[in-house]
């Protein structure tokens, strides 16, 4: 009986690993490809594309920090995972968290240079000040985690202490001073300036800052609401809500938004605003 209930539990899981796989393989060929694109094509060269191709690897690195261990395990007889790999998941997963808000920001600088101070773009945008600014943005109680990845909050409960002090400075600090609210805060003063800018220019240039602004726009409503959803449900009960649902939810920040990014931004090269 217990053998027959294995076989239909393996039959069951084995869809989502080939969903895992296939989706792990479209996060990697989409991102190789289009840094390939900026790689090989030198009117690609420009700040803007260089953190696009920041951007693209970072999303690689995320997926590379959950896929590859989810489709080991998801067969498996057990579902552990050692100290070490829930340590380095962490680490991996923070700091995918780290570059991509890093690199939304940058970026959004960048847009923000490119309409309201068009004429000073290339002196404030230099090939060494991009160079800079991406090696410093990539420099940075219960016996069962309730998710299907490691994260911070999750490994602390493991240690069925009453003193969530050190936890509570660490979500307040780090994720939300420090990765959400610092960036997003200069995001939203670079756009504040950029729709100055529209409000007093042409329609045509309003026309090409909503179309080289809109996908950043939407990659970074993604992806905060991707972080949002994931700090939430590490701290409160979300039992109520379908599983498959909690699943494809829990795996969107490392999943989709890598796959959603290559498929937004246009690499066709254009004229600055």
């Amino acid at each position: 009986m217990l053998e027959a209930h294995c076989l239909v539990l393996y039959y069951l899981l084995l869809p989502l690993k080939i969903h895992f796989y296939k989706s792990y393989y479209r996060v990697i060929f989409a991102n190789t490809v289009l840094i390939v694109i900026i790689y090989m094509d030198r009117n690609l060269h420009e700040p803007m594309y260089l953190f696009l191709c920041s951007l693209f690897v970072n999303e690689i690195y995320g997926s590379t920090s959950l896929l590859p261990c989810l489709m080991a395990q998801i067969l498996s007889d057990t579902h552990d995972i050692s100290q070490f790999y829930c340590f380095l998941q962490i680490f991996n997963i923070h700091s995918y968290v780290g570059i991509e808000f890093g690199t939304l920001t940058i970026m959004a600088y960048d847009r923000y240079v490119c309409i309201c101070k068009p004429l000073h773009y290339n002196s404030i945008m230099t090939k060494l000040k991009v160079q800079t600014v991406i090696l410093i943005i990539w420099s940075f109680c219960k016996p069962v985690i309730q998710h299907i990845f490691c994260a911070h909050h999750l490994v602390v409960e493991l240690s069925c202490s009453e003193d969530r002090t050190v936890s509570l400075v660490h979500d307040f600090v780090f994720g939300l001073i420090i990765s959400v609210a610092a960036p997003v805060t200069f995001i939203t003063y670079t756009y504040i300036k950029i729709l100055r800018v529209c409000v007093k220019s042409s329609k045509e240039t309003r026309r090409k800052a909503v179309e080289t602004c809109s996908p950043h726009l939407i990659s970074l409503i993604s992806f905060v609401f991707a972080c949002f959803y994931t700090l939430i449900t590490q701290r409160f009960d979300f039992s109520s809500v379908l599983y498959p649902l909690c699943i494809f939810l829990s795996v969107y920040v490392l999943v989709i938004q890598p796959i959603q990014n290559p498929v937004i931004y246009d690499l066709a090269p254009g004229p600055h605003v």
